[in-house]
């Protein structure tokens, strides 16, 4: 039946040395030669039909039935760690919430956004070091759930000074993050190894800019709430940390655009399924570093 297929009219099918390497091609190449090679073929070519027609009217093969990565897989885990972000952050807000008062005039404490922040970066460095070994879902479960903390906190914290801030943080974010997921899924944007020694470059610019700025924060050389970055540039005086954070942002766009390529090698190279967690991981720390980063522009924008 597949020999009257029109996609077949090709040489690479007609060639007899060529039919030799596909299923069946032995007799393939006798056909003609006599009746009895072609009473084999037909019985091979179609014992391939009804194995191909098995295959295809079969379900899929999962990830649970493969044991392998797959991107449906990495996806729905990845949203069950968003899962577990969003509950504890509930927990964070109310907890810094609770020592508010107008009467004594006192604000959200910064308690969980401490605890979260210093819990999560141990856990982040713990999931890094041990998943050269071995994957520990537990560990990447506790990391969403201190980074939960982390993040409910300082929403909490931000919305006291600025109110509607948290609405506006969270949008940008599902913004920025949609828009680079569709561009990737799209293939419009790709990861490349040029780009990503800039990215790296651009990386650690920031961070060395971040700490001398906290360092002058912490010296009393400079007074405004967010160092160097509350002061206004020459560019129509937009502050400074308005542009740098724009900037940040589309590093971490890029970023997410390198986790998504992450995850897709991994599928492809048939990792191991647990790996999927780890990817998860990854897409959760860009994200949360992406709406803190959001969070800080809009703040910074708003002023004091």
């Amino acid at each position: 039946m597949a020999l009257n297929n029109p996609a077949f009219n090709n040489p690479a099918f007609q060639d007899q040395r060529a039919v030799q390497t596909y299923p069946g091609g032995p007799q393939a190449a006798t056909i003609g030669q006599s009746q009895q090679a072609s009473a084999q073929a037909a019985a091979a070519n179609a014992a391939m039909n009804a194995q191909l027609e098995g295959a295809f009217a079969a379900p899929p093969a999962g990830s649970a039935e493969t044991g392998r990565m797959t991107m449906e897989d990495s996806v729905h885990k990845t949203f069950a760690l968003f899962g577990i972000l969003v509950v504890a952050a509930v927990v964070g807000w109310m907890w810094s919430m609770s020592t508010l008062s107008v009467e004594t005039q006192t604000g959200p404490t910064m308690l969980p956004w401490i605890v979260g922040g210093l819990g999560g970066f141990v856990l982040s460095l713990a999931v890094i070091f041990t998943s050269r070994k071995k994957v520990r879902p537990g560990l990447i479960f506790a990391y969403a759930a201190f980074e939960g903390l982390f993040v409910g906190g300082i929403s909490a914290f931000f919305e006291f000074i600025w109110p509607g801030i948290v609405v506006q943080a969270t949008l940008g974010t599902l913004a920025v993050v949609g828009v680079t997921l569709a561009l990737f899924a799209s293939g419009k944007i790709r990861a490349s190894q040029r780009a990503t020694k800039i990215f790296m470059i651009a990386m650690v610019g920031y961070l060395v800019f971040s700490l001398l700025n906290v360092v002058l924060m912490w010296t009393g050389v400079v007074s405004d709430t967010f160092g160097m970055s509350s002061q206004p540039s020459p560019i129509f005086g937009i502050p400074w940390g308005v542009l740098i954070g724009v900037f940040v942002v589309i590093l971490a766009a890029y970023s997410l655009v390198l986790d998504f390529d992450q995850i897709q090698q991994g599928v492809r190279n048939g990792a191991p399924r647990e790996y999927g967690w780890l990817g998860a991981f990854g897409v959760l720390v860009t994200v949360v570093w992406l709406y803190v980063e959001i969070l800080r522009i809009i703040a910074i924008a708003r002023g004091d």
